[in-house]
């Protein structure tokens, strides 16, 4: 289990208005490289976002579904990433006096991603994960300063 916490500068609602526009997922997430498209029930339990990753001309089309959207305090997701494999991606925001704090945990879940040793895998997603907070930290706080 990879996780990762960071203090941002800006409330839990801030974070969640990231989150809620799905077009703004490859901003902030390490590895994703484009958007193709955004269910219209984004981020509705169920809802997917269309996405690729990896650079170009090596992307890869794949799909993110949300497992548990319970703003502001948590957004679950599942990532897939074929021919990787899918992880489970659980966001937890809490308030804070200088902000919130902004939890993220996860865990390869199926796929030949999930069979790498968790000693390999976990230290690699950890350091994908500290740019991916720090990513969402300066957009969740650009943007509220613009509110």
């Amino acid at each position: 289990m990879a996780k990762n916490v960071r203090m941002l500068h800006c409330r839990p609602e801030d974070v969640f208005d990231v989150l809620s526009d799905g077009w703004l997922y490859t901003t902030w997430v390490v590895g994703a490289s484009r958007m193709r498209g955004v269910d219209a029930a984004w981020p509705a339990v169920g809802s997917q976002l269309h996405h690729s990753f990896g650079s170009w001309p090596l992307v890869i089309d794949d799909a993110t579904t949300v497992l548990e959207w319970d703003p502001p305090r948590r957004m679950t997701i599942q990532p897939k990433g074929w021919p990787i494999g899918e992880a489970r991606v659980e966001l937890a925001v809490e308030p804070h006096r200088l902000g919130c704090k902004v939890t993220i945990v996860e865990n390869p879940v199926a796929g030949p991603g999930s069979l790498v040793p968790g000693f390999i895998v976990q230290p690699l997603i950890w350091i994908r994960n500290r740019e991916t907070l720090r990513r969402l930290g300066w957009l969740a706080a650009g943007r509220a300063q613009t509110v």
